[in-house]
């Protein structure tokens, strides 16, 4: 150990203090694990069991090929021998005082769990993270080799072989991660008592696996320091609350625009703050803008499907905003999930013969073609969605804790052990973040919905089938629609990859203007001009394939919302010489409920499941 350490330990500690606080840590550890085994006591829920189902039967196949095929194993088992033992051989040189040995392995540049100095100056600690790595790579590298599995079972042992490997890292230990030894000296195991308790918080509040606390969610609240656009409820039925923002212009472009946010997490992330609100921005260009807030759903709305969320969601909202304004046409804007019921539903216009009430659609980061979701499709196969068939069965809804904790297994090492090591070991408090805010203030699904989507969408890629999928007795083909789109995906979308987006983009009939921002799903989305970051990649053509588009595509810098508004005019969707009065919203046709952001979005999980599952006395 460091001198650091020792010599803070020295100052700090003594043996007894020392054992007091151990033995605390323990008793509030042993209580936080009989809340867990008492929450699970009725045993693992019914998609547990089938992950664990599937997990093991995935790994079964890794077995029976590695039996047939040894080679992959005998290799890098050899390879890890040899590894170990140049590090022991370099560990040596480095007792005998030679300095700047070059270390065995390296952690990859993007990997922030080994940033302390101590991970490498430190002897004993450089020697640990080594050693990890050196197993991890062979593990790994196993999967990797082994030959005779389907790219669908590679893709999921890949997955459930990195969990393993990334909860085993030295740095989710107390023992062998160094800033948290020295902070457990340094407050005689205060940390290690503040971390127990924000575990059983956490642990009371997670509806299945951990739901970490990812910032200090008492420093927002919603209209007041996010969601803080002004503007006016002016419709809603059971499902949405329709929002009319104020305008910021004194003329506003005549043809307004409707805005449909996924409904997995709140719309607010277009909303988040006034220097980053794509609504406020939009409000700003000119446009009259409705923004759709979906409800938050409990057991009650079960039977919500795809259907409905089209009928009483985007087709609610289209006429809602007409009758409001007085206009004949909309322009709309989606995004994610959202997205994709737009798609739908102007497939669904098209086939009634009614897409002419729409001038133009914009998807942002939108999935229509699933043939590659992204590494989501691990969650995706028979086995795992019989089980979340039958939980949805039962309980009417999935639990929107639930959904949070298998994306952030998607990024665990940033959204889930980071927290585990700040809020349990370390004992810290996690700061105050709007994003995470946003992101740990879930929703639940429908039970129809749900498995509508999962298996139409993500198991059998219906959508992009010609009449592939039947709504209201309709059959919708993505083919007929006509209507001019303008598809931004972001080069870094682990939720929806741009290539699979480009597939989507690739179907419509009408004219198409595919642009692709540099990050991921979230910050190149809400990717603001005045931050001047990330870029985006522009190319009048629609090549056949998204690599042929991004060889002949243009870099250019800052954001492109400020391309789509030019595009916007360009085409003619809104034209400054069509301009109107401002649209106040007490003043259409349509009555002011209540002011923005409404109360749908205000219900948390917690306040939804406690009405419906209450039994009333």
């Amino acid at each position: 150990m460091s001198d650091q350490v020792s010599d803070q330990g020295q100052d700090t500690y003594n043996p007894a203090e020392m054992f007091e606080w151990m033995t605390k840590a323990n008793e509030r550890y042993q209580a936080v694990i009989e809340q867990l085994v008492s929450r699970n006591e009725g045993g693992m829920s019914d998609s547990s069991m089938s992950v664990m189902s599937d997990m093991a039967g995935h790994f079964q196949s890794l077995g029976e090929q590695l039996t047939s095929n040894p080679m992959v194993l005998f290799d890098e088992q050899m390879s890890l021998m040899q590894g170990q033992m140049e590090l022991w051989q370099a560990t040596a040189r480095e007792l005998l005082g030679e300095k700047n040995v070059e270390a065995v392995i390296e952690p990859a540049k993007d990997d922030r769990r080994f940033t302390d100095p101590e991970w490498t100056d430190n002897l004993i600690f450089n020697f640990i993270k080594q050693s990890y790595l050196l197993y991890a790579r062979c593990l790994l590298n196993i999967v990797h080799g082994v030959e005779g599995l389907s790219d669908h079972t590679r893709q999921q042992l890949d997955f459930y072989a990195r969990q393993y490997v990334n909860a085993l890292s030295p740095s989710n230990s107390i023992f062998t991660n160094p800033e948290v030894m020295r902070r457990t000296l340094a407050t005689r195991g205060q940390n290690l008592l503040k971390g127990m308790e924000q575990l059983a918080r956490d642990l009371k509040e997670s509806a299945e696996g951990l739901n970490v606390t990812m910032t200090d969610r008492s420093a927002f609240k919603l209209g007041e320091n996010v969601a803080t656009t002004p503007g006016q409820v002016v419709f809603q039925n059971r499902l949405i609350q329709l929002i009319q923002y104020q305008p910021t212009t004194e003329k506003q472009y005549k043809t307004p625009l409707l805005v449909v946010p996924p409904w997995i997490n709140k719309y607010y992330i277009l909303d988040l703050r006034e220097s980053n609100s794509l609504v406020k921005w939009l409000t700003d260009q000119g446009h009259s803008v409705f923004i759709i807030s979906w409800a938050n759903p409990g057991p009650s709305m079960r039977d919500y499907g795809w259907a409905e969320y089209m009928e009483e969601g985007t087709l609610a909202a289209i006429e809602a905003v007409k009758k409001q304004t007085g206009e004949q046409k909309v322009n709309l804007l989606s995004y994610c999930i959202g997205g994709t019921l737009t798609a739908t539903t102007l497939a669904y216009l098209a086939a009634q013969k009614q897409a002419d009430q729409i001038q133009s659609v914009t998807y942002m980061a939108t999935l229509q073609d699933f043939s590659e979701p992204g590494e989501i499709k691990v969650f995706i196969n028979e086995s795992s969605l019989q089980g979340i068939e039958k939980q949805l069965d039962r309980t009417g809804y999935l639990d929107g804790r639930v959904m949070a904790f298998s994306f952030n297994l998607l990024r665990e090492n940033d959204l889930f052990w980071s927290f585990f090591i700040n809020n349990y070991l370390k004992g810290e408090r996690p700061a105050a973040f709007d994003l995470l805010y946003w992101n740990t203030d879930g929703t639940n699904m429908p039970a129809a919905m749900h498995k509508f989507y999962l298996r139409n969408m993500y198991q059998n890629n219906r959508l992009i089938q010609p009449e592939g999928i039947e709504l209201k007795g309709v059959k919708i083909d993505l083919r007929q629609i006509k209507t001019p789109a303008y598809f931004v995906s972001t080069i870094q979308d682990h939720i929806a990859q741009w290539k699979s987006t480009y597939k989507g983009a690739q179907v419509h009939s009408g004219p198409v203007e595919f642009v692709l921002s540099g990050s991921g799903h979230i910050a190149g989305i809400v990717n603001p001009p005045n931050k001047v970051k990330y870029g985006y990649w522009t190319n009048k053509k629609l090549a056949d394939t998204a690599d042929g588009w991004f060889a002949g595509a243009e870099k250019n810098e800052g954001s492109w919302w400020p391309h789509w508004q030019n595009w916007m005019l360009e085409q003619g969707h809104v034209k400054a010489e069509e301009q109107v009065p401002a649209r106040l919203p007490e003043k259409g046709k349509l009555s002011v409920i209540e002011a923005a952001p409404g109360s749908y979005v205000r219900k948390t999980i917690a306040e939804v499941l406690q009405e419906e599952l209450t039994p009333e006395k």
